[in-house]
């Protein structure tokens, strides 16, 4: 199971192949990560049994660009995170947020000395 999990996360995972049209260069690059797991057991009849797992993870986190014999870097940009992200924000400034004072709940009005007639 190592043997599967050491080919499974390899450099050709992180980098791709080099693309490469016109003078410009582009060398994809992604994180990859991975773990595996496994155990054995006996249940209340005396049954044994085990089993082991392992999985892997990869997403896009950018590109390598070379141009003209310079090397910039072009990070991935994923709607999902940031669609995420601000919906986290937008809900924990709400339940942050000042609550409603006994006053403005009851509908109480200003000093009948404040409003105009």
């Amino acid at each position: 199971m190592l043997g599967a999990a050491s080919d499974a996360i390899t450099v050709e995972r992180v980098f791709a192949r080099l693309y490469e049209k016109d003078g410009l260069t582009v060398i994809a690059a992604a994180a990859v990560s991975g773990g595996a797991g496994g155990g054995s057991g006996t249940d209340p009849n005396g049954q044994q049994g085990g089993g082991a797992g392992f999985g892997a993870n990869a997403r896009p986190v950018g590109a390598y660009v070379i141009e003209d014999g310079s090397l910039t870097w072009r990070p991935a940009v994923d709607p999902n995170r940031i669609i995420t992200m601000v919906g986290l924000i937008v809900i924990v400034w709400l339940l942050r947020r000042p609550r409603p004072t006994k006053a403005r709940q009851t509908g109480a009005r200003w000093p009948a000395s404040a409003t105009a007639t």
